[in-house]
């Protein structure tokens, strides 16, 4: 077994809590800006003492409301300015936070308050707190609902207005590194989701040793504009790192005025999953072919990817400089203003996102630090930085974090990001954590010469084909995905002859495409899926996408959609997840067709 051992940076003190960040704000910068608050279009500044008054207020409202210390208290709702100050509202009264996706079903609602034992809860709208009462009965734990379109906190904050601090004071005595912080819900790809327990500990631990490694992004003169949803534990964890960190904090709940939000906000750090940056590549790429400069954008951007891969290589040359520069004016400031000008740098997480999204983000002076992890793990383990980079790969485990490749290339992970356990599921935890304390992350990997770890598929994703065999689907899906046309793609081919897949388009991208090839923009996914000019589109993505693997592990067909994977037909999780046993489950006679024709699609 290869294992790789990186001693901690920060140790968590005997008695550290979460809320200990807020009150050290107020007391020692109360006077700087630390959240912007959005209202309509305009920004407001918050205060670090503003903030923590107004935590401690909620908290005391929570108190009068019967929240008792270790209670679990759910939290549905968009990401926004009140999800951060409920969360450290709910651990100020020494209680337990458990997210909830504001997009999950009364089916997922109903079992995360049952299982949690939830007390109560709050969410964001009218229509999630019928959702909640709908399935009460499932919840016999559950007490009040508070909602925040209907001024939930203005409501706790009066009714916690006799509550003394001595009371705060005493349930903040309740609270140890030791104790639970958050139970966060798998997303549950497969079977019902399981909470995750994650300590007090576990959070300082990871923002301690984690966070230095971004102190060049994270600190009192950078600001974050969180748009990923909070109930994700990788937001989650970048939101307490700026409290901790006192960068300035923006939320915005969805991505459909992105733009317009980043270039009011004007962030100079982001997180996004990597479906993100390849809409921001493909709607510029889209944009320049409509605009008849698709060529400039072409050459500039093969520019940025010959720039970023020299810099491992010795850096460029000076025609290469040359050309850099000429396209920084034309093509790449433009592209900067887009994500309000002043970002320099993101993280990407949730889904691996491909050496040429990275080398590309990276020449247009954005550069994007990959990093890896999984809610069990209190979101990062391994996290590319400036001191430790390498494209490609998903950094260097944190620091305080023991990495090891077992035999059968799984990741093994252990040290003080690790989980607890499952929640009331001692079977499970013994499955995922075993005896010497290594969690089994079902991740295959691998960890170069110089401790880079490298993602190469999922245990339970790996494809068998009849011939015996390996396929590891993740290369093929993110290099077809990265296609202007392509929403998602799937592969498939377990226990089959040959490796086939699954495409849907990108109904956003068509219309600029189908104009620009001289077609009726109103054509939908369903008309196209044998449009010869389509097909021929995706061919070319799949034959560059099987440069990437041997022979025997290529796609031999491809078949197109007529709908794509969302959220709402559950074939996505709300992370963005593919799930590969509901799209192998509905749509097991498209799969079946691709192996039934002996004429291939492509």
């Amino acid at each position: 077994m290869r294992e790789l051992s990186v001693p901690p940076t920060h140790t968590v003190g005997p008695d550290e809590a979460l809320p200990d960040m807020v009150a050290h704000n107020a007391a020692e910068h109360g006077a700087e800006v630390g959240l912007r608050r959005q209202e309509g279009e305009r920004w407001v500044d918050v205060t670090h003492a503003e903030f923590a008054e107004q935590v401690r207020a909620v908290a005391k409202g929570l108190v009068a409301g019967g929240v008792q210390a270790g209670d679990r208290v759910g939290l549905l709702a968009k990401t926004r300015y009140e999800w951060t100050v409920l969360d450290f509202a709910i651990w100020t009264a020494g209680a337990v936070v458990v997210p909830v996706y504001e997009t999950s079903s009364s089916d997922q609602i109903a079992w995360i308050l049952a299982d949690s034992g939830a007390r109560a809860i709050v969410v964001e709208s009218a229509d999630h707190a019928a959702a909640v009462d709908s399935v009460r009965d499932q919840a016999p734990d559950l007490g009040p609902v508070w909602v925040i379109d209907e001024d939930a906190l203005g409501t706790l904050s009066a009714a916690g207005d006799e509550v003394p601090d001595s009371e705060l004071a005493a349930r903040r005595a309740t609270l140890t590194p030791d104790s639970l912080a958050t139970l966060i819900y798998t997303s549950g790809t497969t079977g019902r989701p399981k909470g995750c327990e994650l300590t007090h500990a576990n959070f300082l631990f990871e923002i301690g040793n984690g966070m230095t490694l971004l102190e060049k992004f994270l600190n009192r003169d950078g600001s974050m504009l969180l748009f990923i949803p909070l109930a994700h534990v990788l937001a989650r964890v970048l939101q307490v790192g700026a409290i901790k960190t006192r960068t300035v904090l923006g939320h915005t709940p969805d991505i459909k005025d992105l733009v317009g939000d980043l270039g009011r906000f004007q962030p100079t750090f982001v997180l996004a999953v990597p479906r993100v940056f390849e809409k921001v590549y493909n709607s510029a790429k889209a944009t320049a072919d409509e605009g008849g400069k698709g060529k400039v954008f072409d050459k500039a951007a093969a520019v940025a990817v010959a720039w970023s891969r020299a810099q491992d290589t010795g850096g460029p040359s000076l025609g290469l400089k040359l050309q850099h520069a000429v396209f920084d004016k034309l093509v790449y400031g433009k592209l900067r203003a887009a994500l309000g000008g002043r970002c320099v740098a993101a993280i990407s997480g949730g889904a691996p996102l491909g050496e040429r999204l990275g080398h590309f983000f990276r020449g247009i002076g954005v550069t994007v630090y990959e990093g890896y992890g999984l809610t069990e793990t209190t979101a990062a383990a391994a996290v590319n930085h400036d001191a430790a980079f390498k494209m490609g790969t998903v950094g260097r485990p944190l620091p305080g974090t023991d990495a090891a490749i077992a035999e059968d290339g799984e990741v093994l992970l252990r040290g003080g990001i690790v989980m607890r356990g499952y929640w009331q599921n001692e079977k499970a935890t013994a499955e995922a954590i075993d005896a010497e304390g290594w969690f089994h992350t079902g991740d295959i990997g691998e960890l170069d010469s110089q401790g880079f770890l490298k993602i190469t598929g999922r245990k339970k994703e790996i494809l068998v084909t009849a011939g015996g065999k390996n396929v590891a689907p993740a290369v093929l899906e993110d290099s077809v995905r990265a296609h202007a046309l392509v929403s998602q793609c799937i592969v498939v081919g377990d226990q089959k002859p040959f490796i086939a897949a699954l495409i849907t388009l990108d109904a956003d991208a068509l219309p600029a495409w189908l104009k620009s090839h001289g077609k009726d923009a109103s054509l939908t996914a369903a008309q196209l899926r044998d449009d010869p000019d389509v097909l021929a589109e995706l061919d070319a993505a799949v034959t560059r996408a099987n440069k990437a693997v041997s022979h025997a592990e290529s796609i031999r067909k491809f078949r197109v959609l007529d709908v794509d994977f969302t959220e709402d037909n559950g074939t996505l999780t709300p992370s963005l997840k593919l799930k590969r046993n509901v799209v192998m489950k509905e749509y097991a006679g498209e799969v079946e067709a691709l192996y039934a024709s002996s004429s291939a699609s492509r």
